[in-house]
């Protein structure tokens, strides 16, 4: 399997920058203040299991996924933090509960699908987070829809509000300051509202990456760190160091002629003296078709060579013309050089959009 690995292509995971990131964040907030990290959708593309653990070791108080198919991954391979389960739909409570995760209850229904199953196995007090709607319009209770709420609560000793959240939309972007600050002082006034209803105050949380850069005096009890950890920053002068590389070796080096093409629909035009090289890449890895002919480069022995031709499913060709390269030598895709940002840009994207797309057959490494 090392000889696999090492030929083709590979998201290498830098520990110590994830830790750095990780430290970068707690360093914003109270010593008090509980730091949750996301690791749903494999760990935005970066290995969830492999990620979990870092962030397990690093010291994070609680991990929180999208689906409980995630969470029971994560259980199986040893991970014991509390898992928050953010879209945990209704059909695997039982699952849910057998494994301790915590699920987001974000209307009535949910809540009394959950309550059921609670009953039928004679348990009290569940650990669930009370999902708010604050503008969104996404998941979550409406301010309206909070008496019904409340008076449920108080009569089902089954679960126990362990936490009220939502979540900012648009915290990363200044012009919008006055609509995040709407939300927050919407969700602390109905966190109140709940608490006073049910006679206790749950735990609190609504930043997230950008909301804990740019709004930490409202890190309530606990915040959620997701796509800073990995290395985006919402502060336009805050550089931080990326985790995931996306490295591969050059399969092969050919010298082509002018009246030469590349690829599939014959895109690549070649001149006199061109030079190719061939890495194993492609759309079927995350890397985008609109990155082809021409529109992104990467890197090669300290040199930036463009992509040539179209992307094809497995493997992608670049203009080497002029660069020493031979087979064998490592191509980053994306990194420190180019950053997944500048990807992003392209393709007129984010970066979590590239950092998802690269597949479970991407094999995840970690590096120091």
């Amino acid at each position: 399997m090392r000889e696999i690995v090492e030929d083709f292509s590979r998201l290498e995971l830098n520990l110590k920058a994830a830790t750095d990131n990780y430290r970068y964040f707690r360093s914003l907030l109270d010593p008090k203040t509980k730091l949750l990290v996301l690791v749903k959708a494999n760990a935005y593309g970066h290995g969830g299991v492999e990620f979990a653990s870092m962030m397990q070791r690093a010291g994070a108080d609680y991990l929180a996924v999208a689906y409980p198919v995630e969470g029971l991954e994560l259980r199986r391979c040893g991970i014991s933090l509390p898992i928050l389960v953010l879209t945990a739909g209704t059909d695997f409570y039982p699952e849910i509960i057998e494994t301790r995760m915590e699920p987001s209850i974000p209307s009535l229904y949910s809540l009394q699908k959950l309550v059921s199953v609670l009953r039928e196995k004679g348990l009290r007090d569940y650990p669930v987070h009370i999902k708010l709607d604050t503008g969104m319009h996404r998941l979550g209770f409406m301010t309206e829809e909070l008496p019904e709420l409340v008076d449920y609560l108080k009569d089902t000793p089954e679960v126990k509000v362990k936490a009220v959240f939502s979540h900012l939309c648009v915290a990363e972007d200044p012009r919008e300051d006055s609509f995040t600050l709407g939300q927050i002082h919407l969700f602390r006034d109905n966190a109140n509202y709940i608490a006073d209803g049910i006679g206790y105050m749950p735990m609190r949380h609504i930043l997230n990456s950008a909301g804990i850069e740019r709004f930490p005096q409202f890190q309530f009890d606990m915040v959620r760190l997701g796509i800073g950890v990995y290395g985006i920053s919402a502060l336009p002068e805050k550089k931080l160091p990326a985790v995931a590389s996306l490295k591969c070796k050059v399969l092969q080096i050919k010298e082509l002629g002018p009246d030469d093409t590349v690829g599939y629909g014959r895109w690549g035009q070649a001149r006199e003296g061109t030079v190719i090289a061939t890495i194993p890449v492609g759309y079927a890895d995350g890397l985008d078709r609109h990155l082809g002919r021409g529109r992104a480069s990467f890197s090669l022995n300290g040199h930036r060579v463009p992509t040539i031709g179209n992307i094809c499913m497995d493997m992608c060709m670049l203009d080497v013309t002029g660069v020493p390269c031979k087979a064998g030598d490592t191509v980053t895709v994306f990194g420190d050089d180019p950053s997944v940002s500048e990807l992003a840009d392209i393709l007129g994207t984010i970066p979590y959009e590239i950092l998802v797309s690269v597949p479970r057959r991407i094999h995840r490494i970690l590096t120091r």
